[in-house]
């Protein structure tokens, strides 16, 4: 009898592991990610993730120009990082030495003598930030009397894949999130299935959302459908804003702001009826990155923010390198 119980006790261990290594092989794989919003709303990147291939990028554009030689400053954000739209600049001769935010801090009121400290003799300062977070940069700014950088070292840049590389399968990774987004992708055939589908708020701060001919501006097999982050502000930037970048161009003498706001994917796709881009351009000549981002959609730029993504595509990024560019002009 014992024999028996140890046989049986035998094979039910071996189909345990059998069906969980069955169900692992099926779910893991739908816990790996490429873009950031398909891995913070845990949905597929076989529907989400962009399929149209990217422009191609020399690597000597990406160079770093020294702080002695740069003929322009950029203190930037994760939009700057990848250092792509300063490649439309550097291949038309624009020395550009870029900095982040989180080496630079703030634009401090001794900023002007501080960068006349490091050998810097370029005209122009390049200030990107994103929508999301540029009234928070100016505050912070606002009220930094010295500044204190923090250098922080970047290993030499590739250029982004001009394909979307396909998620590595991590069978390390969690069968619950593999689950989860197999749960996901099935509730969302069902409400997108429905004539009157307008959005869904997921998980982790992702939306999302019915795009208006959306299959002719995306590449994804749902093109119909986007994703964005659900905590963008859809109200506009008001004068009080306008002002305090003005106190900032006021400490940078001598040296030209250009002004870059990059617009949050919402506001390009699902709000643009903002008109803080006109009034900066009016008032300070920055490049009007909403109203050039809004005419590539008229004209059915494809993936100018990929799906599953926050950040521009390699042609978004070099489309607002242009914009920039011919403010300088």
């Amino acid at each position: 009898m014992g024999m028996r119980h140890a046989r049986f006790f035998s094979v039910l261990v071996f189909a345990l592991m059998a069906l969980y290594g069955a169900v692992g092989f099926y779910f893991l794989p739908l816990a790996s990610f490429t873009g950031p919003l398909t891995r913070m709303g845990k949905i597929s990147e076989s529907l989400f993730g962009w399929t149209r291939e990217q422009p191609a990028i020399n690597p000597v554009y990406l160079v770093n120009a020294s702080w002695q030689e740069a003929d322009m400053l950029a203190i930037g954000d994760s939009f700057s990082m990848p250092r792509l739209w300063q490649s439309a600049l550097v291949q038309r001769g624009i020395k550009v030495h870029t900095e982040t935010w989180e080496a630079m801090r703030n634009i401090c009121e001794d900023f002007p003598e501080w960068l006349h400290g490091k050998g810097f003799k370029g005209r122009y300062v390049v200030i990107e930030v994103v929508e999301h977070n540029f009234q928070d940069t100016l505050d912070r700014s606002l009220s930094c009397k010295q500044t204190f950088y923090h250098p922080v070292r970047y290993p030499p840049l590739s250029p982004p894949p001009r394909r979307m590389p396909l998620p590595e399968t991590d069978f390390s990774g969690k069968l619950s999130v593999g689950i989860q987004t197999e749960l996901n992708d099935l509730k969302y055939q069902g409400l997108s299935a429905k004539p009157d589908f307008v959005g869904w708020n997921m998980s982790n701060n992702v939306r999302m959302n019915r795009v208006k001919r959306g299959c002719e501006l995306f590449s994804h097999p749902s093109c119909n459908d986007a994703l964005f982050l659900a905590d963008d502000q859809v109200e506009d930037f008001n004068e009080a804003t306008l002002d305090k970048m003005q106190v900032i161009n006021e400490r940078l003498k001598g040296i030209r702001p250009v002004w870059v706001i990059v617009p949050n994917k919402s506001t390009a796709y699902l709000f643009p009826e903002k008109h803080f881009w006109d009034k900066a351009e009016q008032r300070f000549r920055a490049p009007n990155v909403l109203k050039v981002l809004r005419q590539q959609i008229t004209e059915k730029t494809i993936d100018l923010y990929p799906a599953n993504e926050t950040h521009l595509s390699t042609s978004g990024y070099l489309i607002l390198g242009d914009a920039i560019y011919r403010s300088l002009q």
